[in-house]
Protein backbone atom coordinates (compact mmCIF):
# COMPACT_ATOMS: atom_id res chain seq x y z
CA UNK A 1 0.00 0.00 0.00
CA UNK A 2 1.39 3.75 -0.79
CA UNK A 3 1.17 6.49 0.60
CA UNK A 4 0.71 10.03 -1.74
CA UNK A 5 0.95 13.62 -1.20
CA UNK A 6 -2.11 15.81 -1.10
CA UNK A 7 -2.63 19.49 -0.24
CA UNK A 8 -6.64 19.91 -0.65
CA UNK A 9 -9.70 17.90 -1.04
CA UNK A 10 -12.64 19.54 -2.52
CA UNK A 11 -16.06 18.25 -2.08
CA UNK A 12 -19.23 19.01 -3.71
CA UNK A 13 -17.54 20.36 -7.19
CA UNK A 14 -19.51 20.90 -10.54
CA UNK A 15 -16.77 22.45 -12.59
CA UNK A 16 -14.04 19.28 -12.82
CA UNK A 17 -16.43 16.93 -15.08
CA UNK A 18 -19.87 15.96 -14.97
CA UNK A 19 -21.93 15.76 -12.22
CA UNK A 20 -21.57 16.47 -8.53
CA UNK A 21 -17.77 15.37 -7.54
CA UNK A 22 -15.25 15.42 -5.04
CA UNK A 23 -11.50 16.96 -6.32
CA UNK A 24 -8.32 15.53 -5.21
CA UNK A 25 -5.61 18.20 -5.12
CA UNK A 26 -2.06 16.02 -5.65
CA UNK A 27 1.64 17.96 -4.81
CA UNK A 28 4.30 18.25 -7.25
CA UNK A 29 4.22 19.31 -10.53
CA UNK A 30 7.32 19.14 -13.27
CA UNK A 31 6.51 23.10 -15.37
CA UNK A 32 6.63 26.14 -13.92
CA UNK A 33 3.95 28.08 -16.13
CA UNK A 34 4.44 31.94 -16.07
CA UNK A 35 0.81 32.50 -15.00
CA UNK A 36 0.67 29.64 -12.78
CA UNK A 37 -1.69 30.84 -9.73
CA UNK A 38 -1.63 27.48 -7.45
CA UNK A 39 2.78 28.09 -6.64
CA UNK A 40 2.11 25.92 -3.55
CA UNK A 41 1.10 22.87 -6.11
CA UNK A 42 4.84 22.69 -7.44
CA UNK A 43 6.78 21.46 -4.44
CA UNK A 44 6.20 17.47 -4.03
CA UNK A 45 6.42 17.76 -0.28
CA UNK A 46 4.69 19.25 2.27
CA UNK A 47 5.80 22.83 2.88
CA UNK A 48 4.81 26.27 4.76
CA UNK A 49 2.31 29.35 4.07
CA UNK A 50 2.22 32.18 5.88
CA UNK A 51 -1.74 33.38 5.63
CA UNK A 52 -2.25 36.31 6.97
CA UNK A 53 0.49 36.48 9.56
CA UNK A 54 0.12 32.60 10.40
CA UNK A 55 2.02 29.83 8.99
CA UNK A 56 0.11 26.69 7.96
CA UNK A 57 1.42 23.66 6.70
CA UNK A 58 0.24 23.13 2.77
CA UNK A 59 0.20 19.55 2.17
CA UNK A 60 0.13 15.97 4.00
CA UNK A 61 0.86 12.17 3.33
CA UNK A 62 -2.36 9.87 2.93
CA UNK A 63 -2.46 6.72 2.47
CA UNK A 64 -4.09 5.29 -0.86
CA UNK A 65 -7.09 2.86 1.23
CA UNK A 66 -7.60 5.99 3.38
CA UNK A 67 -7.98 8.40 0.59
CA UNK A 68 -9.83 5.60 -1.39
CA UNK A 69 -11.94 5.20 1.57
CA UNK A 70 -12.76 9.27 1.99
CA UNK A 71 -13.84 9.56 -1.21
CA UNK A 72 -15.93 6.28 -1.09
CA UNK A 73 -18.79 7.88 1.82
CA UNK A 74 -20.04 9.67 -1.40
CA UNK A 75 -20.76 6.97 -3.55
CA UNK A 76 -24.44 7.13 -3.42
CA UNK A 77 -23.99 10.98 -4.40
CA UNK A 78 -21.85 10.17 -7.39
CA UNK A 79 -24.47 7.61 -8.89
CA UNK A 80 -27.24 9.91 -8.07
CA UNK A 81 -25.74 12.93 -9.64
CA UNK A 82 -24.05 11.47 -12.22
CA UNK A 83 -20.04 12.53 -10.61
CA UNK A 84 -17.84 11.58 -9.72
CA UNK A 85 -13.81 11.65 -8.49
CA UNK A 86 -11.38 14.24 -10.13
CA UNK A 87 -7.79 13.73 -9.71
CA UNK A 88 -6.17 17.00 -10.18
CA UNK A 89 -2.80 19.00 -8.85
CA UNK A 90 -0.10 20.04 -9.13
CA UNK A 91 0.33 17.61 -12.00
CA UNK A 92 -1.29 13.78 -10.19
CA UNK A 93 0.17 11.96 -12.81
CA UNK A 94 3.99 13.03 -10.81
CA UNK A 95 2.49 10.53 -8.15
CA UNK A 96 1.34 7.89 -10.69
CA UNK A 97 1.59 4.75 -8.43
CA UNK A 98 -0.34 6.38 -5.71
CA UNK A 99 -2.76 7.87 -8.52
CA UNK A 100 -3.26 4.47 -9.65
CA UNK A 101 -3.78 2.69 -6.29
CA UNK A 102 -6.39 5.17 -5.08
CA UNK A 103 -8.14 4.42 -8.51
CA UNK A 104 -7.98 0.73 -8.39
CA UNK A 105 -9.68 1.32 -4.74
CA UNK A 106 -12.41 2.69 -6.00
CA UNK A 107 -14.47 0.61 -8.24
CA UNK A 108 -17.78 1.33 -9.90
CA UNK A 109 -17.21 4.99 -9.44
CA UNK A 110 -16.44 7.46 -12.17
CA UNK A 111 -12.69 9.01 -12.53
CA UNK A 112 -11.51 11.82 -14.50
CA UNK A 113 -8.09 13.08 -14.56
CA UNK A 114 -6.92 17.01 -14.63
CA UNK A 115 -3.31 16.80 -16.20
CA UNK A 116 -0.84 18.64 -18.48
CA UNK A 117 -0.09 15.44 -20.11
CA UNK A 118 3.60 16.29 -18.71
CA UNK A 119 4.18 12.63 -17.85
CA UNK A 120 6.94 9.02 -19.75
CA UNK A 121 4.82 7.04 -22.57
CA UNK A 122 4.36 4.35 -20.16
CA UNK A 123 3.16 6.25 -16.90
CA UNK A 124 0.43 7.71 -19.01
CA UNK A 125 -0.87 4.56 -20.27
CA UNK A 126 -1.33 3.29 -16.89
CA UNK A 127 -3.19 6.49 -16.07
CA UNK A 128 -5.61 6.30 -19.10
CA UNK A 129 -6.65 2.28 -18.96
CA UNK A 130 -7.98 3.39 -15.24
CA UNK A 131 -9.45 6.68 -16.21
CA UNK A 132 -12.98 7.82 -17.50
CA UNK A 133 -12.41 11.29 -18.62
CA UNK A 134 -9.46 13.64 -19.11
CA UNK A 135 -9.18 16.89 -18.91
CA UNK A 136 -5.78 17.74 -20.78
CA UNK A 137 -4.28 21.17 -20.84
CA UNK A 138 -3.29 22.40 -23.68
CA UNK A 139 -0.95 25.48 -23.04
CA UNK A 140 0.71 25.98 -26.16
CA UNK A 141 1.86 24.09 -29.31
CA UNK A 142 4.87 25.58 -30.02
CA UNK A 143 7.47 23.94 -28.84
CA UNK A 144 10.11 27.06 -27.97
CA UNK A 145 7.47 28.94 -26.68
CA UNK A 146 5.85 25.81 -24.49
CA UNK A 147 9.36 25.83 -23.46
CA UNK A 148 9.84 29.65 -22.64
CA UNK A 149 7.18 29.89 -20.84
CA UNK A 150 6.69 26.61 -18.98
CA UNK A 151 10.21 26.03 -18.39
CA UNK A 152 9.88 22.22 -19.92
CA UNK A 153 9.74 21.40 -23.97
CA UNK A 154 6.16 20.05 -24.92
CA UNK A 155 7.32 16.61 -26.91
CA UNK A 156 5.76 14.57 -24.47
CA UNK A 157 2.62 16.45 -23.96
CA UNK A 158 1.82 16.12 -27.47
CA UNK A 159 2.75 12.61 -27.44
CA UNK A 160 0.68 11.56 -24.74
CA UNK A 161 -2.25 13.33 -26.58
CA UNK A 162 -1.78 11.61 -29.47
CA UNK A 163 -2.02 8.43 -27.31
CA UNK A 164 -4.91 9.58 -25.81
CA UNK A 165 -7.04 10.59 -29.04
CA UNK A 166 -5.81 7.00 -30.27
CA UNK A 167 -7.41 5.92 -27.73
CA UNK A 168 -11.04 6.87 -27.90
CA UNK A 169 -11.17 7.72 -24.59
CA UNK A 170 -13.60 11.03 -23.58
CA UNK A 171 -11.68 14.47 -22.80
CA UNK A 172 -12.02 18.23 -22.60
CA UNK A 173 -9.25 20.00 -24.14
CA UNK A 174 -8.62 22.78 -22.05
CA UNK A 175 -6.77 26.04 -23.05
CA UNK A 176 -5.69 28.84 -20.55
CA UNK A 177 -5.93 32.04 -22.26
CA UNK A 178 -2.99 34.17 -21.67
CA UNK A 179 -3.04 37.48 -23.08
CA UNK A 180 -0.20 38.28 -25.43
CA UNK A 181 1.14 34.45 -24.93
CA UNK A 182 -0.87 31.65 -26.52
CA UNK A 183 -4.52 33.76 -27.56
CA UNK A 184 -2.65 34.23 -31.20
CA UNK A 185 -4.33 33.23 -34.48
CA UNK A 186 -1.72 30.89 -35.29
CA UNK A 187 -1.59 28.95 -31.73
CA UNK A 188 -5.19 28.34 -31.55
CA UNK A 189 -5.09 27.06 -35.23
CA UNK A 190 -2.26 24.86 -34.67
CA UNK A 191 -4.20 24.02 -31.10
CA UNK A 192 -7.42 23.03 -33.48
CA UNK A 193 -5.40 21.28 -36.08
CA UNK A 194 -4.06 18.60 -33.33
CA UNK A 195 -7.54 18.11 -31.49
CA UNK A 196 -9.24 17.87 -35.65
CA UNK A 197 -11.08 14.48 -36.08
CA UNK A 198 -10.68 13.22 -31.86
CA UNK A 199 -13.63 11.00 -31.28
CA UNK A 200 -13.39 11.31 -27.94
CA UNK A 201 -12.69 14.89 -27.78
CA UNK A 202 -16.05 16.04 -25.95
CA UNK A 203 -15.40 19.98 -26.56
CA UNK A 204 -12.22 22.97 -25.86
CA UNK A 205 -12.64 25.15 -23.24
CA UNK A 206 -11.06 28.32 -23.15
CA UNK A 207 -10.15 29.70 -19.53
CA UNK A 208 -9.82 33.08 -18.87
CA UNK A 209 -6.66 34.39 -17.51
CA UNK A 210 -7.40 34.41 -13.21
CA UNK A 211 -6.05 38.15 -12.66
CA UNK A 212 -5.70 36.93 -9.13
CA UNK A 213 -2.92 34.43 -10.06
CA UNK A 214 -0.43 36.62 -8.07
CA UNK A 215 -2.13 36.52 -4.54
CA UNK A 216 -0.32 33.26 -2.90
CA UNK A 217 2.86 33.66 -3.99
CA UNK A 218 3.97 35.52 -1.24
CA UNK A 219 2.10 33.62 1.35
CA UNK A 220 5.02 30.54 -0.58
CA UNK A 221 8.06 33.10 -0.36
CA UNK A 222 8.14 33.61 -4.08
CA UNK A 223 8.26 36.77 -6.54
CA UNK A 224 5.29 36.61 -9.12
CA UNK A 225 6.68 38.74 -12.67
CA UNK A 226 4.47 37.52 -15.39
CA UNK A 227 5.91 38.37 -18.83
CA UNK A 228 3.04 39.21 -19.90
CA UNK A 229 0.51 42.32 -19.83
CA UNK A 230 -2.08 41.10 -16.62
CA UNK A 231 -4.34 43.64 -17.37
CA UNK A 232 -4.52 43.21 -21.23
CA UNK A 233 -7.73 41.46 -22.31
CA UNK A 234 -6.97 37.86 -23.97
CA UNK A 235 -8.69 37.81 -27.49
CA UNK A 236 -10.18 34.58 -28.90
CA UNK A 237 -9.96 33.20 -32.03
CA UNK A 238 -12.80 30.97 -33.80
CA UNK A 239 -10.14 28.36 -34.81
CA UNK A 240 -12.10 25.51 -33.14
CA UNK A 241 -15.51 25.83 -34.46
CA UNK A 242 -14.10 26.21 -38.26
CA UNK A 243 -12.50 22.75 -37.48
CA UNK A 244 -16.36 21.35 -35.94
CA UNK A 245 -15.47 21.21 -32.62
CA UNK A 246 -17.36 22.66 -29.60
CA UNK A 247 -15.71 25.41 -27.45
CA UNK A 248 -17.00 26.56 -24.12
CA UNK A 249 -15.35 29.80 -22.88
CA UNK A 250 -15.08 30.47 -19.00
Amino acid sequence: MSSGIIFSIEEFAINDGPGIRTTVFLKGCPLRCAWCHNPESWKREPQIMVKKGREEMCGYSIEAADLAGRLKRDEALYRDSGGGVTFTGGEPLMQAAFLTEVMDLLPGIHKAVETSGYASPETFREVLSRTDLFLFDIKLADPELHRQFTGAGNAPILQNLQTLIASGKPFVARVPLIPGVNDTPENMEATAELLEGASGLQRVELLRYNQMAGAKYPMVGLPYDPPFQEKQEPKIHDAFTKKGIKLLIL
